[in-house]
């Protein structure tokens, strides 16, 4: 596509990165744009995310005359979305149902669970305007507050646990090769190095502010993975019943 968008003399080239592509960095301040992007080594979607970035620079590198511009977005939420994201990363067993407030009685508190989030909505915008303005570069999209266990634990009106680090991980690792989840314990590590990103680039030189907080964000989700609803493309289809048998049959976790 790169490849293309050079040949037919597109002016700018917007790309998707993400905030997977970051090295592992700090979880008590924020860091900026300039902070090194090679990812985490133990989950695929991050190694994928650095080299992409690679890419990237060596595009620029070869077309000067175009306008490159990354965007690196927290974890993207949308009420539509929530039954792919649910298929994704939690699985079939999970009962989206019972995600209500009074109905989750803990969260894990982790070490290191502290991650952004930002609405689809905000990100579109985000897209808009690197599309329209005269800028370039990479820009970090986030929303505010920064989602940690006490702030998922409002959410569902849940107390925290303290839980080992360690513990989270055998447990997921062992759920993941029971082929009850899809996501691989790699991605937990990933989430707990990831750094928190400083958005003050896309306000400033982008001009881009988020119309939802991190709050609104995970509401919408949370509200999603409720009611099942999803959207008109196969990746965002809702979530069924028969929908879930067939998770299960074509194996949870599995290898392909």
């Amino acid at each position: 596509m790169f490849d293309a968008a050079a040949r037919a003399g597109v002016p700018a080239l917007v790309c998707a990165s993400s905030v997977g592509a970051y090295s592992p960095g700090p979880k008590d301040h924020t860091v900026d744009e300039s902070w090194p992007t090679h990812g985490w080594p133990g989950a695929a979607y991050t190694r994928e995310k650095a080299y992409l970035e690679r890419v990237l620079d060596a595009f620029e590198l070869d077309h000067p005359d175009m306008r490159v511009v990354r965007l690196r977005p927290g974890f993207i939420f949308q009420r539509r979305a929530a039954s792919q994201q649910r298929r994704l990363f939690a699985g079939p067993l999970l009962p989206g149902s019972l995600v209500r407030p009074g109905m989750v009685p803990v969260v894990p508190d982790l070490p290191g669970l502290r991650f952004q989030v930002v609405h689809s909505e905000d990100v579109g915008e985000a897209y808009r305007l690197a599309a329209e303005r005269n800028v370039h570069g990479a820009f970090n999209i986030a929303a505010e507050p920064v989602v940690d266990s006490q702030l998922l634990a409002e959410a569902l009106n849940a107390r925290t646990v303290r839980v080992p680090a360690r513990g989270a991980r055998a447990a997921l690792a062992a759920a993941w090769h029971l082929h009850l989840v899809p996501t691989a314990p790699g991605l937990l590590d990933a989430v707990q190095h990831l750094p928190l990103m400083d958005t003050t680039r896309a306000r400033e030189e982008l001009g881009w502010t988020p119309r939802h907080d991190s709050r609104a964000a995970l509401d919408s989700l949370l509200r999603g993975l409720r009611t099942g609803v999803g959207g008109d493309t196969a990746a965002l289809a809702p979530a069924t019943p028969a929908g879930r048998v067939r998770e299960v049959l074509t194996g949870v976790g599995q290898r392909s």
